[in-house]
Order: structure tokens, then sequence, then C-alpha cells
């Protein structure tokens, strides 16, 4: 067995096992069904399939070595982690909207918003893994293998340029929300006739989140999309493996940042669990009178 395949079967069965706990969280409450649990669901759910690709791939990689598999797999994993980039930018996206559009937001029109964005989300990312499947690979031709095989070296290009433009993107975003959060908070201190030490505090912790998420975000996949585009096929594998391992912990921290830090998640979380464990003592000590 190769150790890099162990760690990576191993982050994929923490990332499957984190995610399916936030996924199940907001389908089981209906409180949750506002746009930005939409997104974090969105985001769980490809974190959880990603998880589940990591796991699939081990498993086929020794027990059942097919190209077609292979092909499969791969597109799998191709098209979960690029819904999860996909979510993250939507989440972006909306937190800008919360703020920028603060009066309207609450409005069928960002529902709509919300979901026109996911379903372009998940339609592209979906298009980008099927383009393995379809005929974009090297298995044919190893001269065109990538440091990704069976990914050709133009397929892994596009992908860590979609990468790098909705970084860009992304990083625009959160200026913005910066520049708007040092500005509510400025006007708020000046209705006020003077600035509290809490409101710099506010100001303060909310940008340090702001840097923290993009820094996570970045540290995360940046090293795996730079090498895709510099690498050639015939390094040694473990370039491949120790820029994509660190890839992976992207989706074992999202529901660290934007499931379980989350006051309602947490709520509905110990509602989850403190209802299951009522239900089994309730169902136990029920009499033949109450069926």
């Amino acid at each position: 067995l190769n150790p890099w395949d162990v760690m990576l079967c191993v982050s994929g069965t923490a990332i499957a096992c984190e995610n399916a706990l936030v996924v199940a969280i907001i389908c089981y409450s209906p409180a949750l069904r506002t746009p930005m649990f939409v997104l974090v669901g969105s985001l769980a759910t490809a974190d959880l399939l990603a998880g589940l690709g990591l796991i699939l791939n081990f498993v086929f990689q020794y027990v059942i070595r097919s190209e077609t598999v292979s092909l499969l797999t791969v597109g799998f994993l191709v098209a979960s982690f690029a819904a999860s980039v996909s979510s993250l930018l939507a989440i972006t996206v909306d937190r800008y909207l919360s703020l920028y559009n603060a009066l309207t937001y609450y409005s069928e029109r960002t529902v709509l918003c919300i979901h026109t964005m996911l379903a372009g989300a998940w339609g592209v990312s979906l298009c980008l893994g099927l383009l393995p499947v379809l005929g974009w690979n090297c298995l044919h031709d190893r001269t065109a293998c990538s440091v990704v095989r069976p990914l050709t070296k133009s397929n892994v290009t596009l992908l860590s340029a979609s990468f790098f433009l909705i970084f860009l993107i992304m990083l625009h975003l959160y200026i913005e929300i910066c520049k708007i959060v040092c500005r509510h908070a400025h006007q708020i201190a000046l209705q006020q006739h003077f600035l509290t030490a809490s409101h710099y505090v506010t100001t303060k912790k909310g940008v340090s989140t702001l840097a923290i998420i993009l820094g996570t975000f970045g540290a995360s996949w940046l090293p795996f999309a730079i090498y895709c585009v510099v690498g050639e096929p015939d390094y040694p594998s473990v370039y491949t493996y120790a820029t994509l391992l660190p890839a992976t912990y992207n989706s074992m921290i999202n529901p660290i940042i934007y499931a379980y830090r989350n006051q309602e998640i947490q709520r509905s979380m110990w509602v989850l669990f403190c209802g299951c464990f009522q239900a089994k003592v309730s169902f136990r000590s029920r009499s033949p009178s109450d069926v």
C-alpha cells in the first residue's frame, strides 16, 4: 500500500463523516431553510461527495483496477471538489449581497439568485467532471498526461485557471466586505459621537475572520493549483501527493468554519441528538395502551 493513498483515504473518511453530520442537521431542522444555510448545505454536500470519492478511489485502485473505473472516480472527484470551490464562491457572494443590499436581502429575488447560483455551480462542476469520461484523458496518449493521471495537461490547466479566477473573485469580494464592515462600524461610532474600544474590537474580529477564511482556502488549494500548471508528468509522484493532501484538508476545515461555529447549527445539533435520545427512551418505556 502506498502510504500517501492511505492518508488520502483517511482524509476522505474524516471529510465524509464531518460533512454527513452537517447535511443531516440541515435536512433535519426545518428552521435551517434560509439562503445562507442552503449554501452551507451545498458546500457540505459537495465535500461529503469529495470524501466519498477519495474512499472509492482508494478502494478501486487496490481492489478493482480498471481504466473505466479510474476515469469515473477521477471525474467524480473533479466534479465534487469543483462543486465545493464553487459553493465557497457562492457563500462569498451571498455574504457580500447581505451587506451591500441589506434592505432587500430577505426577498424572493435573493432566494432566486441563490438557487440560480447553486444550479450554475453544480452544472459547471458536473461538466468539468464529465470531461475525462467523455474523452479528455491521456489513457491512449501518455505524452499528454499531467501530474494527475489520467487527466491531460490541458485539462488540469483549465481547472487551475478556473480556481485562480474564483480565488481572485473571492479576494475582491472579501476586500469589499471588509470595506463595508469598517464603514458601518465607523458610521455607528459617529452616531454615538465617540469611538469606543468595542467598535475597534468588533471590526478587527470581523476582518480577522475573513482573513482566516480566505487564507485557509488559499493555503489549501494554491500549492496544488500552481503545481498542476508548472509540474511535469515525469516528476516524482510524491510532489503531487504532497500538494493534493493539503487541498483535501480544506474540505475537512469547511464544516468547522461555516457550520459548527454557527450558533443555530449548534442549537439544532443539540436538539437532534437530544431528540434521538429522548425518542429511544420513550420507545422503550411505552406500554401497550400507547400503541
